[in-house]
């Protein structure tokens, strides 16, 4: 296949894959149960550990996913969404598929059947995937849930180990209007007698996984009881773990919180270490700290100093909020920010306004973007320099045209967003920034 038919391929799978977001959010297995039946059910040819959660699942995938490649194991991992290009999602060995790969587990999917109804995007990328772990012949596949977790596409793995990161409310209209229903869809990803890690802290939210799991006989370990983390100076932590205790480790990953999250990895790594798995000391080191996780706090130009951060919900917010006020106090800071419709939209504004000096708003390519007009009669009484902006790519120009010498720029609100900032970096729409190394 010549290059350049290669590539119609591969452009032409994409336009097709994306086509699917037609049908929407249709939660149910139905669908990818039959598509994965045709394919000689791929899933069942390698290990698994499924992530669930509201924030930090990709993090804690890509650090498992690291620390299992540096122990020797061919490692696949899946994740959503993509940045910048789709082939970001399947991941073999820390390095996303070729566009090659891409057309060749589209077209297996595409061959199958589907059964009663077409299937939507997620679901024909998550079959690819599995597709794609068999067909490389993976040892291990770290598979992170799109939403919820009981009707993900992604349930349809019977995993060595589950772990929900955390909880908090989100995608209301599809997993319930309070804590405890939302973790009863994440606990959805229980399987019987397989061990269960999480980090969830609220009382309610917690005893209902735990109900859950008792009900399943899976054995459940939770940060904060069972493990322990200890912050010492910068990204360095001591953790005092289910059956050992490691001092000076250190995550790549900037962030507080990313230590919890790599208390959970680490106790993951334990468990199925339990289970004739080696992963030893060293190679924990060596994956956090080779482990990169774009768009989560990402420091992409020192002069001026821009920082990208998905931040897409209420939670994930605050926490960019507090790295703001603490690390980058006393700067000038300006915000560029986009929101998808089905976020608390307000409740993010308040937190993320408070460190900003100035914000301009945007919005990103996607259909399910925020008019910037409606984030504006939010914000406008929030902060005192409130503009719009509506291209990602022409926001991030006129912030850098506008942010004084020694301010610093944050992009945030939507990984969407981030991606569409990374991709005008990349082609280089965006002057007069000197890359951060």
């Amino acid at each position: 296949m010549s290059t350049m038919a290669s590539k119609n391929s591969y452009q032409s799978c994409l336009k097709t894959m994306y086509g699917f977001r037609r049908f929407g959010i249709k939660l149910g297995l139905s669908t990818i149960k039959k598509i994965l039946a045709g394919l000689d059910d791929p899933q069942d040819t390698f290990v698994c550990i499924h992530v669930a959660g509201t924030n930090g699942k990709g993090s804690v995938a890509s650090s498992l996913a690291s620390i299992l490649h540096c122990s020797g194991y061919k490692t696949g991992l899946y994740t959503s969404p993509h940045l910048v290009r789709f082939n970001e999602r399947i991941q073999v060995n820390s390095r996303p598929i070729s566009n090659k790969e891409v057309v060749a587990s589209y077209s297996a999917v595409k061959d199958a059947h589907f059964g009663k109804r077409d299937p939507t995007f997620f679901e024909f990328t998550t079959a690819m995937a599995l597709y794609e772990f068999a067909a490389q012949k993976v040892d291990w596949a770290i598979i992170e849930t799109g939403m919820g977790g009981r009707l993900d596409a992604t349930n349809i793995i019977k995993p060595a180990l589950s772990i929900i990161t955390n909880i908090s409310l989100e995608h209301r209209a599809y997993l319930g209007n309070t804590l405890t229903q939302i973790a009863a869809e994440k606990a959805g990803i229980i399987k019987k007698r397989t061990p269960l890690v999480t980090g969830i802290r609220q009382r309610k939210a917690f005893a209902e996984v735990k109900r859950i799991a008792e009900g399943k006989k899976a054995p459940l370990f939770r940060l904060g009881t069972d493990f322990k983390v200890r912050r010492n100076q910068g990204q360095t932590f001591s953790y005092y773990g289910i059956g050992n205790v490691w001092h000076n480790l250190q995550t790549a990953l900037p962030g507080s919180y990313q230590v919890d999250n790599a208390a959970l990895v680490l106790a993951a790594c334990e468990l199925i270490n339990k289970n004739k798995t080696s992963i030893t000391v060293n190679n924990i080191q060596e994956g956090l700290r080779k482990n990169h996780w774009p768009g989560r706090l990402e420091i992409v130009s020192q002069d001026p100093f821009i920082i990208l951060d998905g931040a897409h919900n209420l939670a994930a917010a605050r926490n960019l909020a507090r790295f703001l006020s603490t690390h980058l106090a006393g700067k000038t800071i300006t915000l560029v920010i986009g929101i998808l419709d089905d976020k608390p939209y307000k409740a993010m504004l308040k937190s993320l306004l408070i460190p900003a000096t100035r914000v301009i708003l945007t919005r990103a390519k996607i259909d399910r973007a925020l008019e910037p007009r409606k984030l504006y009669e939010a914000a406008k009484n929030l902060n005192p320099d409130v503009t719009i902006t509506p291209g990602v790519a022409q926001a991030i120009k006129t912030a850098v045209e506008t942010t004084p010498r020694h301010g610093a720029i944050c992009i945030a609100g939507s990984l969407y967003v981030v991606g569409e900032a990374k991709e005008a970096f990349a082609k280089g729409l965006i002057n007069g920034c000197r890359k951060s190394n």
